[in-house]
């Protein structure tokens, strides 16, 4: 280096900035710098010119004729102009030839040579005249003109052969062009030194063949210059007329001139017999007359035989890659029609069909066009899809990458309205196919800046990679919340999937099932938006509290309103509360059948002097509320409006009693149009701290007495909403969190040894994503009560990473062991007897199967398995395809299984988007796929404000004073409210909460074929209890056995059932019967037994305690009819008997309620009322008092 640095020395640093802003000149005027450097030779400056070889006069012609695109794209086209002036030239001699006016002294040379010939041949050719084919009557003009583009053309031909040489001299002069040109220009030059051959014939028509070879090549240097690629099959198609139109000229200018010695063809005449000849018609009214002729035409037949299959053999393989490619989207249908792109990965029938059926459901989207783009080639099944004529005018594949300009080129993304950029959720590796979604979220960005775009990640931590999209969907943030909620909401997943699900509400309306007609009926409603100044709806409302708003417009309308957004905030917020006093520029957010632009409102004046009438309800349910008929249809929606205003003494609402003795229940208090706040909500909400101190006294030692209220310190992912949660005061040691192994800090290994006061949540999953941190936080959000805040246990194949630890150390009951669901130890280590909810989470190893379909059969057999051993769990599954729902808790004699199955075709054949929502599972909210929640980026062209909803009510977004989704459990006290219109009012005026629906379970009697015993003693004793004041009521799953005592009409039932069942067993039918019957209940029973006593003996092995698992067949006939209610238990001793679960969004005002529904409401945002001194200055207290508060308003019934 030291030697380096003598030879080389640094400039100085004066000279720096000189140097770069005069160049080369500072070293050639500065003295100082040549003094310095001239002391020694090897540091004088030498100046280095590039390109040198440019600069020769041959290397400039090859610049100007060939490399440069523009000059030789002008001069190819200057060349093809000269050979269609040529063909033209000749056509013009032609036409001006008559052979029959030829003179002697201009053909005198010509003469001579036909003398000669006819001399030396005189017996086989005396009638062919050979001086009218060799010479021509070209008349001077013209010929001057020939002779000087034969000149241009020879000239140019020349420096065009020089300037390509590249050694082989013989190549350039053996290519059919160059020999073409000789022969069409050569003869032309040689005239103008001997004028005798100035009309000696040359054939100038195969300048044809140039004009093509030149036209070929100007077109492709036109695509270059322009940076356009054509598509290859118009040039196919191109270059095929070309050769048809070269053969058919060459064919008709060389049978006319040949005929002029023989018949004497006119040029028409002659292009005639080529069409005619070459179409293989051949009618044979014009014929070559002499042997020459004859045998061009059969030259010309085998070109054609030769030529024109080659080019059709071309074509047809262009024709064929291009179907696999899917051509090109035109440019002309994208600058007139609307047109959006969905690019994928690798694109299957049901994302497709999920896809159209859900875009096209909307009425403004009928003319738009859908270009699909995908790396792969097309699926026959879509292929067959995209042949029916409804899809087939409308839907574009194209084979392609979204990486490659030309494609995006090719499926006109710029002039698109939207971009849907999907991932594939089936492959093995997530991160990959992640990874994958943002480079073509990346590459659409940068080639249409202007396109919207509707992204769709998998998981959490690489969502801020495509941030700057218009519209994400996370799936794992939305997959575990979702299942976080359906373990305190039950079905949250069906209530959501049928919120963002487009329908018309007309699925199973003919039905013969009540429950199918309404459930069908009520899953019609979505969330529309509208502007209050713009509103029938909510126009009235102007200046009122949301409260009030949102009761009346119930009331009077049917529609059901559950958010607002200010003109000046961005923010959505559902439910604000009595507080939010309603402005006109308010944007309303709300369900209903179809939005108010497609409804009509029909007044029926006539009513109103007739209040007395009885009138029916939509369900032919009995009301004393307004009646409100709602017709939907996808065009237009009418609305009765009776009676619209309201009693007088509508604050009076009471139940009557039986007897009719007069004596009322309490009256629902009405509900104020402005606030008071001296009378809203302040004990409900911030209660007083001296009962929240007696209920940490009571649970004084137990694990959460000590819990404080915060932030979340540590996030697993970047983008996660902040959230206020219940926390522990420290964070726990990691190895605190292993459930199963003690520690130094902590001695239990069970469950069992924790001595938890509530049930367990257990989720099984294959890793520790960060997504699954979105489950444990709404299950510790702040307005969940201390008291009923559920142990979570993850149950992982794998055991979490340390970052993950670090993010859910500092929740409270959070615990992790290492198991699958497949092993009966890890079950029962981890607490399953203990638990009130399993979730199954999808593994993402088994996401992808040879078979599509079978992805889901490890997941489904293993839930089977669990139901069987533990047959009282509540058990949430996940699976990768919706169409496998029908396997869960599979009966194989079960005939309403098997009729809700035909239900799902008709309603499919029907075209119905959602036709599984008729399976049992799903109605109840026990399974779950995430392809659901496509439809929620789908609907996000039409609706965006979608996902921000959808992550309201899932909690994933905390928005200050926007509330939040929670459950309320009818019980006995409430039903003196009857029906859900008078719930509305009650909840609205007592706690400012808006209910948006009703989870309900009823028992449901069907027969099956699995067992012979006679029904019609069961029979007898159902028509007995219809007549009972009560029907048979349902529980909500996630409540717990009660009491005879607390529950009367639970224990009449059970006594009815087990009486039933005593029946039955006492008096059979006949002896066949009773034998069967009693193999059937010693099978049945030896079975519980086997499986109880595997049970038992694996929790002895594992030194549990066998106290908490209960035998089935122990259980007595009211904790088994109890555990059917709840919907834990399929009654395995009596087949004809199930329960059934269903959701009811949005039902009608005059809806009966029924005992165990669970009510759906938003309850406001509890930190909206608070003080601003306790929140400044008394933080500690005002935790106490958020958290007392919320408890209270959990337990307050009606």
């Amino acid at each position: 280096m030291a030697e380096v640095d003598t030879e080389v020395p640094p400039l100085p640093p004066r000279y720096r900035f000189r140097d770069l802003l005069l160049g080369d000149q500072t070293f050639q005027n500065d003295d100082r710098y040549q003094e310095e450097y001239s002391m020694d030779s090897t540091n004088a400056q030498v100046q280095v010119e590039f390109y040198v070889n440019e600069n020769t006069f041959k290397e400039r012609l090859k610049l100007f004729f060939i490399k440069n695109q523009r000059s030789s794209l002008r001069i190819r086209l200057f060349n093809f102009s000269l050979k269609i002036l040529t063909c033209a030239l000749y056509i013009l001699r032609v036409s001006l030839d008559h052979p029959s006016t030829q003179s002697s002294d201009e053909f005198s040379c010509c003469q001579t040579l036909s003398t000669r010939q006819r001399d030396s041949n005189t017996t086989s050719s005396a009638e062919i005249d050979w001086s009218l084919i060799f010479c021509v009557n070209r008349r001077t003009p013209v010929w001057a003109i020939q002779v000087t583009v034969a000149l241009i053309s020879f000239l140019e031909t020349m420096l065009i052969t020089y300037l390509s040489y590249k050694g082989n001299i013989w190549e350039q002069i053996f290519q059919i062009s160059f020999i073409l040109e000789m022969i069409n220009s050569v003869p032309f030059i040689i005239t103008i030194f001997w004028r005798p051959l100035r009309n000696i014939f040359v054939p100038v028509f195969l300048n044809c063949w140039l004009a093509k070879g030149a036209l070929e090549n100007m077109i492709n240097d036109f695509h270059r210059a322009i940076q356009r690629t054509h598509s290859a099959m118009f040039n196919q198609v191109f270059i095929l007329i070309c050769t048809l139109l070269c053969l058919v000229f060459t064919g008709a200018c060389g049978i006319q001139h040949l005929e002029r010695a023989g018949k004497h063809l006119t040029l028409f005449d002659s292009f005639y017999f080529c069409i005619v000849t070459f179409s293989t018609v051949g009618y044979g009214d014009v014929t070559p007359q002499i042997w020459p002729s004859q045998l061009l035409v059969v030259i010309l037949i085998c070109v054609a035989l030769v030529v024109l299959p080659l080019q059709f053999e071309e074509l047809a393989y262009l024709w064929m890659e291009s179907q696999k490619l899917g051509g090109n989207y035109s440019r002309h249908r994208a600058q007139t029609e609307k047109h959006v792109v969905l690019c994928v990965s690798s694109l299957k029938i049901d994302l497709l069909m999920d896809f159209l059926n859900e875009f096209y459901a909307h009425p403004r989207l009928q003319d738009y066009y859908v270009v699909i783009l995908c790396p792969t080639d097309i699926d026959i099944q879509v292929r067959r899809i995209l042949q029916i004529p409804l899809w087939s005018q409308r839907v574009i594949y194209l084979q392609g990458s979204a990486l490659k300009d030309q494609d995006l080129m090719r499926a006109k993304m710029d002039d698109a309205e939207a971009c849907f950029i999907l991932s594939s959720r089936n492959e093995v590796d997530r991160t990959a196919a992640d990874h994958q979604t943002i480079l073509r979220a990346w590459a659409a960005k940068d080639f249409a800046p202007n396109c919207p775009l509707y992204v769709q990640i998998l998981k959490p931590e690489n969502k801020f990679h495509v941030k700057f999209a218009d519209h994400v969907v996370c799936e794992e943030e939305f997959k575990y919340a979702m299942l976080a909620l359906n373990c305190v909401c039950p079905a949250t997943s069906t209530l959501v999937t049928l919120l963002v699900h487009t329908s018309r509400g007309q699925e199973g309306q003919l039905s013969p099932e009540q429950w199918q007609r309404m459930y069908g009926r009520c899953s019609g409603n979505e969330v529309y938006h509208i502007r209050l100044c713009d509103s029938k709806f909510f126009g009235e409302y102007d200046g009122k509290s949301f409260t009030y708003a949102s009761f009346h417009a119930h009331k009077k309308y049917g529609v059901c309103l559950i958010g607002v957004k200010r003109e000046d905030n961005k923010s959505i917020l559902l439910n604000p509360g009595p507080r939010h006093i309603m402005a006109s520029t308010d944007t309303c957010y709300y369900i209903n059948i179809t939005k108010e632009e497609n409804s009509a409102f029909i007044f029926k004046q006539e009513e109103k002097h007739n209040t007395g009438l009885p009138v029916t309800g939509l369900y032919d349910a009995p009301s004393r509320l307004p009646v409100h008929s709602i017709i939907a249809s996808m065009g237009t929606v009418a609305i009765d409006l009776q009676n619209p205003d309201p009693p007088e003494d509508s604050g009076k609402l009471t139940l009557p009693t039986e007897n009719g003795s007069g004596s009322r229940r309490p009256s629902i208090a009405p509900v104020l149009e402005i606030a008071d706040s001296s009378a809203i909500l302040p004990c409900d909400l911030l209660s007083d701290q001296s009962e929240d101190e007696t209920n940490q006294s009571d649970e004084e030692g137990s694990v959460g007495s000590d819990f404080v209220k915060g932030y979340p310190p540590n996030s697993p992912y970047i983008g996660s909403s902040p959230t206020l949660c219940h926390l522990l005061p420290q964070k726990a040691p990691f190895c605190c969190l292993r459930l199963d192994k003690g520690c130094t800090h902590s001695s239990f290994e069970d469950a069992k040894a924790y001595g938890f006061k509530n049930k367990l949540i257990i989720v099984s999953a294959e890793t520790a994503g960060n997504g699954l941190y979105n489950f444990i936080v709404p299950l510790r959000a702040y307005y969940r009560p201390r008291k009923e805040l559920n142990p979570i246990v993850l149950l992982l194949d794998y055991p979490p990473d340390n970052h993950f630890l670090e993010a859910i150390c500092c929740f409270p009951m959070v615990y992790f062991m290492a198991g699958t669901i497949d092993n009966l130890d890890n079950l029962l280590q981890c607490g399953i007897i203990y638990a009130d909810n399993l979730v199954v989470v999808d593994k993402e190893s088994t996401m992808s199967a040879e078979e599509d379909y079978m992805a889901d059969a490890k997941t489904i057999v293993n839930v089977q398995t669990m139901f069987r051993l533990f047959p009282s769990l509540s058990i949430i599954t996940e699976l990768t395809h919706p169409s496998n729902m029908r396997f869960m808790q599979f009966r194989a004699k079960d005939c309403y299984s098997l009729a809700l199955s035909k239900l799902e075709k008709i309603e499919r054949d029907k075209g119905s988007n959602l036709a599984f929502m008729f399976r049992l599972p799903f109605a109840a909210g026990r399974v779950f796929s995430i392809s659901m929640l496509d439809t929620l980026l789908y609907q996000s062209f039409v609706k965006d404000y979608m996902i921000a909803i959808a992550r309201l009510l899932l909690g994933l977004d905390t928005t200050p004073g926007s509330g939040y989704l929670c459950a309320m459990k009818i019980t006995e006290e409430d039903l003196w409210i009857r029906t859900y219109g008078r719930l509305f009012q009650k909840l609205c005026s007592s706690s400012a909460e808006i209910p948006i629906g009703i989870y309900r379970t009823e028992s449901h009697m069907f027969s099956t074929s699995e067992s012979q015993v006679s029904i019609n003693v069961q029979q007898g004793e159902e028509h007995r209890e219809r007549g009972e004041s009560w029907k048979e009521k349902t529980a909500h799953r996630n409540s717990t056995t009660s009491d005879q005592s607390e529950h009367p009409l639970l224990r009449k039932k059970s006594m009815q059932w087990a009486r039933r069942l005593s029946r039955k067993s006492a008096k059979p039918s006949s002896r066949a019967e009773r034998i069967s019957q009693q193999r059937l209940n010693l099978y049945r029973r030896s079975e519980r037994q086997e499986l109880s006593e595997l049970v038992k003996n694996r929790m002895k092995h594992l030194g549990l305690p066998t106290v908490g698992y209960e035998d089935v067949s122990n259980l007595t006939a009211s904790d088994v009819m109890n555990r059917v209610n709840l919907g834990y238990l399929q009654d395995e001793m009596n087949d004809h008997q199930n329960t059934l679960s269903y959701v009811l969004i949005n039902p009608p005002p005059d809806t009966m309620l029924e005992l165990n529904d669970v009510v759906y409401i938003i309850r406001s945002d509890p930190l909206a009322h608070m003080p601003e001194d306790s929140q400044v200055g008394q933080q500690a207290r005002s935790r106490n008092q958020q958290d007392f508060g919320t408890e209270t308003r959990d337990e307050t019934h009606l």
